[in-house]
């Protein structure tokens, strides 16, 4: 069977590591590449772990049909030279990996913050990105990299290649979106404008990591885009609520007008940019995109051409973070 042996990129990470336990339970031999070395122990044995940073792959040689490539720096402030070196350079190595070992197929997990913008967006489309959007580092090196992928299957240095955008990833291990609301609504209370009603898409880590399975075998080999998410649109603070809630926690709220927020994200970015280590700003407009406008996606093509069906519905995924969160509080 095509896609029986496979190499997890970032297996180390929140969505790394449920990829590669969904690809066990369904029967695949599963190489495990990563540079938590404890981590690495959980997850396979010595035959299978595969340790290093991406640069490391260059020389590996590995026997495998296809690549998953969940490895990247992902985070909404940073340097464009740390962006680069492990979301470009890093993908450029993998691409040589599988030149070298003669793999056939590269699952790459990009992100749809390449979509993001300063506007409501609904039912967004793959090919509706702005190739020069500079919103930040990480949008920048998520284009580049996709191109850098679709420029080497288009050589020939790739036979086969399908691109992923999931939007918004929650689950048990999450260390990043649910934390990252958490600490700001602990903190100063949440943001909202127009009362929060601004509709947004998340996807729960399983159905991820069930579509990155189904793009092994199915989907547009030659440079194929998806979209993946629950199907489930919520408004902002309907989603905060029923995690609070969850929590049992009272939510805190504030009021926020979106136009003199952008302009003060604007303003702390170049304060911060000037800053000795650029620390991160309170505010970014990355972060604004994604909390203070409307953005959801059309994932129609995923369910036609991938065969993707949802399985873990969003009120599941959020009940299951909230009792680990209260479990290990």
């Amino acid at each position: 069977m095509f896609g029986a042996r496979v190499l997890v990129t970032g297996a180390t990470g929140f969505l790394g590591g449920h990829v590669v336990r969904d690809l066990r339970e369904h029967g695949r031999e599963v190489f495990a590449a990563g540079r938590d070395a404890d981590r690495l122990d959980e997850l396979a044995d010595a035959s299978h772990r595969v340790r290093g940073d991406l640069a490391s792959l260059r020389a590996a040689e590995l026997a495998v049909d296809a690549v998953i490539h969940c490895a990247a720096l992902s985070t909404p402030w940073g340097r464009w030279s740390d962006f680069r070196e492990a979301n470009v350079d890093g993908t450029a190595h993998v691409v040589e990996f599988a030149r070298r070992n003669g793999v056939r197929r590269i699952v790459h997990v990009s992100s749809p913050s390449v979509y993001a913008a300063s506007r409501d967006r609904l039912g967004i489309r793959e090919d509706d990105v702005d190739p020069g959007n500079r919103l930040n580092g990480y949008i920048r090196s998520k284009i580049a990299a996709e191109k850098l992928l679709q420029d080497s299957r288009r050589r020939g240095e790739i036979d086969e290649l399908v691109i992923i955008r999931p939007r918004g990833i929650i689950g048990v291990g999450d260390t990043s979106l649910v934390p990252r609301l958490l600490d700001v609504h602990a903190r100063i209370g949440v943001p909202l404008s127009g009362g929060g009603a601004n509709l947004i898409d998340v996807t729960a880590v399983q159905n991820v990591a069930s579509a990155l399975r189904l793009a092994l075998t199915s989907g547009d080999p030659l440079g194929g885009v998806y979209n993946i998410t629950n199907g489930e649109p919520r408004s902002f603070r309907d989603l905060l609520e029923r995690l609070l809630a969850l929590l049992g926690e009272r939510p805190r709220f504030r009021v926020m007008n979106r136009r003199a927020a952008w302009a003060a994200a604007a303003t702390l970015e170049a304060i911060c940019r000037v800053l000795p280590g650029q620390p991160e700003p309170p505010l970014t407009r990355y972060t604004l995109s994604t909390i203070a406008y409307s953005q959801t996606l059309d994932i129609s093509r995923a369910i036609s051409d991938l065969g993707y069906v949802p399985t873990v519905p969003l009120d599941d995924a959020l009940s299951a973070v909230a009792a680990d969160l209260s479990e290990s509080a």
